[in-house]
C-alpha cells in the first residue's frame, strides 16, 4: 500500500526540511500565508515564520526528528516523534549547555491544496529544559530562562 501525498509532505517536512536544513523546500510544501498557532517567540506567520522556525530549532539543538506514528484524516495529518538532540546554541535566552536530550511530541497539520496551511503542536518542554540542565528535576530554575 503506498503512502498518500498528504503524508509523504509532512515526511518531507521532517526528514528533508527539520533533519537536513533544505528550508527552500518550505516554499514548495507549504502555504505562502501557513498559520501556526503556538509561534515560538519572534516568529513571524507565513511560510517565512515556518523557515525562521526550522532555523531556530535546528540552530539551538542541530536535532534529529524520528516519525514514530503518523495519521491522517481528511485535511488533517497528526503526527507523533521522537527527537535527540545536542543544545549547541541559544535556545529562548538560555546560552548552549552541550547537554543532549531525548524528548517527544506531537505536531497536527491542516493541508491545503497539498501544501502546509496550519500547524498545532504539543512538545515536551519540561523534559527537554530539564535534560539540558535549564530546570531541575524538582521544576526549579537552574539558569536564566528568558521567554521574551
Amino acid at each position: 500500500m503506498s503512502e498518500s501525498a498528504t503524508k509523504q509532505t509532512i515526511r518531507r517536512l521532517y526528514e528533508e526540511v527539520v533533519n537536513e536544513g533544505r528550508l527552500e523546500l518550505l516554499d514548495e510544501i507549504a502555504q505562502p500565508d501557513h498559520h501556526e498557532h503556538n509561534p515560538l517567540p519572534g516568529q513571524v506567520q507565513g511560510v517565512e515564520g515556518l523557515k525562521q522556525r526550522v532555523s531556530m530549532v535546528r540552530g539551538a539543538f542541530n536535532p534529529r526528528f524520528t516519525i514514530e506514528h503518523l495519521l491522517e484524516d481528511g485535511d488533517k495529518v497528526a503526527i507523533m516523534w521522537s527527537s535527540h538532540g545536542t543544545h549547541l546554541g541559544e535556545w529562548l535566552g538560555v546560552p548552549p549547555t552541550g547537554k543532549t536530550y531525548d524528548i517527544n511530541g506531537v505536531d497536527v497539520f491542516r493541508l491545503q491544496d497539498g501544501r502546509l496551511a496550519e500547524h498545532w503542536d504539543v512538545v515536551d518542554v519540561f523534559g527537554l529544559m530539564t535534560q539540558i540542565d535549564v530546570l531541575q528535576a524538582t521544576g526549579h530554575i537552574a539558569g536564566p530562562l528568558m521567554c521574551t
